[in-house]
């Protein structure tokens, strides 16, 4: 009995530890219509069949999560750094013409299940698990390790 609850008391001080990790003292939960309009606009385009799970603002930037598992971060001013489906396509419209085309020429039976942006350019991962790097305008860099 007493090796169970020394095990029990690991594991939830394990669960603890993990939880406080994840979470600053910045970290706020807001509601969905408390993002900048351009979130909710990006969500209400892209993500209509979806439903939001929660909404929390880290600092100055906010991480939609949703019930199917999807995420999307906004920066402060609501336009979106990363957009993460899982398994699933991104929905047409997210990723740039010129990333899409690359995708659909060079890997014809994959499909982009992840976009990131940043001032340098975009990482995109795709479905069979390969991440590519592209510059600002589209342009593909190199397959990244």
């Amino acid at each position: 009995m007493t090796k169970l609850i020394r095990n029990l008391m690991v594991v939830v001080l394990s669960l603890f530890a993990v939880t406080m990790m994840g979470c600053s003292k910045d970290d706020v939960v807001i509601p969905q219509n408390q993002l900048p309009q351009n979130a909710q606009t990006f969500i209400t385009t892209y993500f209509h069949d979806c439903t939001v799970a929660q909404v929390i603002k880290d600092g100055r930037e906010y991480e939609v999560y949703f019930t199917n598992g999807f995420e999307i971060d906004f920066d402060k001013k609501g336009e979106w750094e990363s957009v993460d489906c899982k398994n699933v396509a991104v929905p047409t419209g997210i990723a740039p013409e010129t990333i899409v085309n690359y995708v659909n020429q060079t890997f014809a039976q994959c499909f982009i299940v992840e976009i990131s942006r940043d001032r340098h350019g975009y990482d995109v991962e795709l479905n069979n698990g390969l991440d590519l790097d592209f510059d600002k305008n589209g342009n593909f860099i190199r397959i990244d390790d």
